[in-house]
């Protein structure tokens, strides 16, 4: 059974004028020692409020790398879905629409009725911004306008690009900050829209694009998104950026490592815009992170979780879960688009490495049954760069593991991974509840005020390959985990308990 749409009736929960208000009880365990040297666990309750504002706003998102495959193929799809496009291929007529986005195309069991299973839109738990309702921006070192850009990124089929045309010509990125060092020299022939100046003045050119944009397109948030090429690695030195105020004055001395992500984030965290990191690079050095914490401004990443990476932190959590020993997993992939071309550069591929090679350490560290402290499955990961294949990446992975009694077991995947049509509508998640996290506040019972998720968004690891987490907080890359994370927060707004799937009533 599926439902539209609900509103919870408990004395728990308040809708009022233009916020819910709900009393959620938390449940959960702490484990301490004792005098003899065994374990004791116990179970915890706090009871938490939260206000969630239902004033949802006009929202602006700004994609630096606009122009790219990711940029272009987003802001066509929801173009195409607000107006309703069809199209035609060989197989047959299509229809616009957001598969692949958690918020829009996903839904979340909220009880039963006559015996039968109640479903409802992901998007239903709390009011969220309409994705069709978007006003898009943003930077690109390249001037191509989007409707270019799209033809060229060779994503979509071309009969969906020929009706989109004449809505995407007007759309021209503004100039974006270019920094060879830190991305493959392959991408210097696209850079023809280049802001100049020196890296302070560029952060304060940027600050100043997000306020014009803003006034111009009359929004009342703006979202800043990162889906720029990946670069390489920045390196974190004491007294450069290891503090926020050594940063900043690194800024102000036109400091060489300063990335060009960095200073777009610094920028957002100045003007206290929510920034997204798409990509694998160290965005957030030390004192960025500090600086948004001191701000209280959210930023969240990093890099996309869409096609082999999402596999993988499904498919070993099931196979440690399961009492499997997984021993070696051996990634390969290539693909031909601009991502591809830039990741052939040896100092960019590692980046990637990098955000791919830990998605597995939360697992492994959970069974010390099969793992002994510090082992760790073989792991390797490599990238080509294929032009033949276009956007259509793809993914072969072989998992080998031991099983009972000294048994192996190897799996092998072969996954054609559209890339961008598979990267458009985790933008879009992320931006959505980037902004939804904004207007949520809460409180333990034991705290006087309100407050604000930590600046630091852990809401958003469900699509991130490598989650960015506050200080002190354990990094979870399992699938399923992240994803009950973030259902049973929007639940707890509207004061409905967890999923649990016991179904007592039916045992």
């Amino acid at each position: 059974m599926f439902l539209e749409g609900f509103k919870v009736e408990s004395p728990h929960v308040r809708y009022g004028d233009g916020e819910i208000e709900s009393e959620y009880r938390y449940d959960t365990t702490e484990v301490a020692p004792t005098p003899e040297g065994s374990w004791v666990v116990r179970p915890k309750s706090v009871t938490y409020n939260f206000k969630t504002s239902t004033a949802v706003p006009k929202l602006g998102v700004m994609l630096v790398g606009w122009g790219g495959n990711n940029g272009t193929t987003l802001t066509a799809g929801v173009i195409a879905n607000k107006l309703g496009i069809s199209w035609s291929t060989k197989e047959k007529v299509h229809k616009a629409n957001y598969f692949g986005s958690l918020t829009q195309a996903s839904t979340v069991r909220v009880g039963s009725y006559n015996g039968e299973e109640v479903y409802a839109p992901f998007r239903s738990l709390v009011p969220m911004v309409n994705p069709n309702d978007i006003v898009f921006g943003g930077w690109d070192i390249s001037s191509m306008n989007l409707a270019d850009a799209m033809g060229r990124a060779k994503v979509l089929d071309f009969d969906l690009q020929k009706q989109l045309r004449i809505h995407m010509e007007s759309m021209v990125p503004l100039p974006g900050i270019f920094n060879p060092d830190f991305i493959a020299a392959n991408q210097g022939s696209r850079a023809n829209n280049i802001l100049k100046g020196n890296k302070k003045e560029q952060v304060d050119h940027i600050i100043k694009d997000i306020r014009e944009f803003k006034e111009k397109n009359k929004v009342d948030k703006v979202v800043v998104l990162w889906t720029a090429n990946t670069e390489r690695y920045s390196d974190v030195v004491v007294g450069l950026n290891d503090t926020m105020d050594n940063l900043l004055a690194s800024l102000d001395k036109n400091e060489a490592e300063i990335s060009p992500s960095t200073m777009y984030a610094l920028a957002c965290v100045t003007e206290g815009v929510p920034f997204v990191n798409g990509s694998p690079q160290n965005t957030f050095v030390p004192g960025l992170i500090e600086l948004a914490i001191k701000k209280n401004s959210l930023i969240g990443g990093d890099d996309f979780k869409s096609g082999q990476t999402k596999m993988k932190s499904v498919l070993v959590d099931f196979l440690v879960g399961a009492g499997i020993k997984p021993t070696s997993i051996a990634s390969y992939n290539h693909l031909g688009n601009n991502d591809g071309m830039n990741l052939s550069a040896p100092q960019v591929f590692r980046s990637k490495e990098i955000s791919k090679s830990g998605v597995v350490d939360d697992m492994v560290a959970s069974n010390n049954i099969l793992y002994n402290p510090g082992e760790h499955p073989d792991h390797v990961i490599v990238i080509k760069y294929v032009p033949y294949v276009g956007d259509s990446k793809r993914a072969m992975d072989e998992y080998t593991s031991e099983i009972f009694m000294g048994g192996k077991n190897t799996i092998v995947l072969h996954n054609t991974c559209e890339d961008s049509l598979l990267a458009a509508p985790i933008i879009l998640d992320l931006v959505l509840l980037a902004e939804l996290s904004t207007r949520i506040q809460l409180k333990a019972q034991s705290q006087e005020k309100f407050h604000s998720f930590h600046p630091v968004a852990t809401i958003l690891s469900y699509l991130s390959k490598a989650p960015l987490v506050p200080p002190g907080t354990p990094v979870v890359n399992a699938l399923a985990k992240q994803r009950a994370m973030l259902e049973n927060i929007l639940r707890a707004c509207v004061g409905l308990a967890p999923e649990n799937n016991m179904m007592l009533e039916h045992k």
